[in-house]
């Protein structure tokens, strides 16, 4: 993980980031915080179409649009200024927050940038790997026969999911046109103006995947069998989709519906329920 050499981890530093993420202070009418949206249940997620926030400190690219991109404190940049507009002078007029930000930062005076450095501290802590994906991975325990056969399908050319979601991050983290429709959102074009953009969006982690319905952009996925069916004969021919749909032209990659079964079996395994139960991340 890169962390700025100017923010690095500290136990105030966090505290207070965590604080803050659950406090709608830091909305300019008060109305939300970060986790009215982001609800540790669903692994920092929620309805209609929430990305989740789970391992951000390896993240570049924010959002489904790619609008943002950079570091974690960049993108918290933008809730709290563009997003929240946060008003800093319910902070710096708060009965507790000036002395939590002086036991943090050192300063007399709150300012964006520490605000946006707590809440990056906090998000840094996020991080979910005690699945039994993971679990199998340390010699911890096995896969059934199905989850195996489902690891086999992710990870090879028959079930083509690796490309986009591989690593332990299970994103590649960039933004693509998955064949999702025949006229699609502009996506990152929004943001780039290039034609060869339209209709990218994010390739979410799959991590936790069983508790961040809907899926898509748009949410327009309530299931995992659904995005499982998309994926297998649901595929729309554009000019800009990735070159990695490499099953565009039969519409999918044609799985059986024992295979469907298989996939979503292993993708089942990426479930972290001790991420969506952690003390130190709830309010």
């Amino acid at each position: 993980m890169a962390i700025p050499e100017d923010n690095p981890l500290t136990k105030e530093g966090v505290a207070l980031g965590k604080k803050l993420y659950y406090d709608p202070i830091l909305h300019k009418s008060r109305q939300q915080a970060c986790a009215s949206c982001h609800i540790q249940a669903k692994s920092f997620s929620s309805q209609p179409n929430v990305l989740p926030h789970v391992n951000l400190g390896w993240n570049h690219n924010w959002l489904w649009d790619g609008r943002v991109q950079g570091s974690v404190e960049d993108i918290i940049a933008f809730e709290v200024e563009d997003f929240f507009e946060t008003d800093l002078d319910n902070l710096n007029n708060h009965p507790e927050y000036p002395t939590l930000f002086k036991q943090a930062f050192n300063v007399d005076n709150i300012t964006y940038v520490e605000v946006e450095k707590a809440i990056s501290q906090f998000l840094r802590t996020l991080i979910s790997g005690n699945s039994k994906f993971d679990k199998v991975q340390r010699g911890e325990e096995v896969f059934t026969p199905l989850e195996q056969q489902g690891m086999e399908l992710f990870f090879t050319e028959k079930g083509d999911c690796f490309h986009c979601h591989g690593s332990v991050l299970f994103s590649d983290n960039l933004m693509h046109n998955n064949a999702l429709d025949s006229l699609p959102d502009p996506g990152y074009f929004t943001y780039t103006g290039d034609s060869l953009d339209y209709g990218k969006f994010k390739s979410s982690t799959l991590r936790n995947i069983e508790y961040t319905a809907p899926y898509m952009h748009d949410g327009r996925f309530s299931t995992l069998d659904e995005v499982i069916d998309f994926y297998s004969h649901g595929l729309q021919k554009t000019i800009t989709v990735d070159p990695l749909m490499k099953k565009l032209s039969q519409g999918g990659v044609q799985l059986t519906t024992t295979e469907k079964q298989a996939l979503k079996a292993f993708l089942l395994t990426l479930s972290d329920k001790d991420f969506l139960t952690n003390p130190d991340f709830a309010e």
